[in-house]
């Protein structure tokens, strides 16, 4: 197995459960989604991945959604007394998004790399056997 595919279903892998664990708590957990999305986008980008554009815009909407929760979490929060309505929450929409996008693409990327193994591997044993018998 190619070492840079190996370590892109490592680096997929690893992003995809720090995505999931992160989802316990959305504001601290953001703070393992971020990076666990990066992963996966690292590791789509190590093998040219069909679907790292995905996985790239997942990663930058859910960095824009982080960006903007923590920012609203600097100045009070909303509702209440803040004088913020709950509507402000529309604007920390991003990370929702690219949350979902991330696990459908991260979904995906698993799925074409175990493809592109089982393929390899087939296409070695064919080759095997053209030697064999040629």
């Amino acid at each position: 197995m190619k070492t840079r595919l190996l370590w892109s279903k490592i680096l997929v892998i690893v992003g995809l459960i720090a995505m999931l664990i992160g989802t316990i708590d959305p504001l601290e957990g953001s703070l393992i989604i971020l990076p666990g999305s990066g992963m996966v986008a690292l590791g789509a980008f190590l093998v040219k991945s069909r679907h790292r554009l995905l996985l790239y815009s997942a990663f930058v909407l859910i960095m824009i959604g982080v960006g903007v929760m923590f920012g609203l979490s600097m100045l009070g929060g909303v509702g209440g007394s803040t004088g913020r309505s709950n509507w402000w929450l529309v604007v920390v929409l991003p990370l929702p998004i690219g949350w979902i996008i991330g696990i459908v693409g991260t979904i995906l990327k698993l799925i074409e790399s175990f493809k592109v193994t089982h393929n390899e591997d087939n296409e070695g044993k064919n080759n095997k056997a053209a030697e064999l018998t040629g």
